[in-house]
């Protein structure tokens, strides 16, 4: 029993279709490792953040304001009104950051951390900050992933306290 010509040029057409499948994910499937390092946003897209904490200070949403506990004068205090903590807390849902290779850094020399309580979220995202001469750097615990940000940006996310 043998193949009419449109029946071959059937086999070949898928034949081809399945070799194309196999090969084009090929590469990836050999060089894990070589993952392109990319500009990435700070929290997941779309989050809620219900309580933003630092060493000592505690930003957290109160109904649709924001408000702030930190262990400061009064006067000192009063500094922050709702419109500059919902600023902090906009920066960092829509502030976008390279992805680097890990540095040499030891991880006791982390200069301070950022914790975010977001609405879904069973734990809490931690962000470790690190500096190296004049370049900061972030760490997401939870993703494993170090990001790079310039001076500007660190003092803005962590305006709250003194970096």
């Amino acid at each position: 029993m043998g193949l009419s010509r449109k029946a071959w040029n059937n086999v070949v057409i898928f034949s081809m279709l399945i070799m194309i499948f196999f090969l084009n994910g090929l590469h990836h499937k050999l060089n894990p490792q070589q993952a392109e390092f990319e500009r990435i946003m700070v929290l997941p897209e779309h989050s809620f953040v219900l309580a933003l904490a630092y060493p000592g200070v505690k930003i957290e949403r109160i109904g649709t304001t924001w408000r702030i506990e930190k262990k400061l004068m009064e006067k000192e205090q009063a500094r922050y009104t709702e419109q500059d903590l919902a600023q902090i807390v906009q920066l960092w849902q829509y502030t976008e950051l390279q992805s680097i290779a890990p540095p040499q850094l030891s991880p006791e020399s982390a200069i301070s951390v950022a914790t975010f309580w977001l609405a879904g979220e069973e734990l809490p995202l931690s962000y470790q900050l690190y500096r190296a001469d004049e370049v900061y750097f972030l760490f997401a615990k939870r993703q494993q992933q170090w990001l790079e940000l310039d001076v500007d940006i660190a003092k803005q996310l962590f305006k709250p306290i003194e970096l």
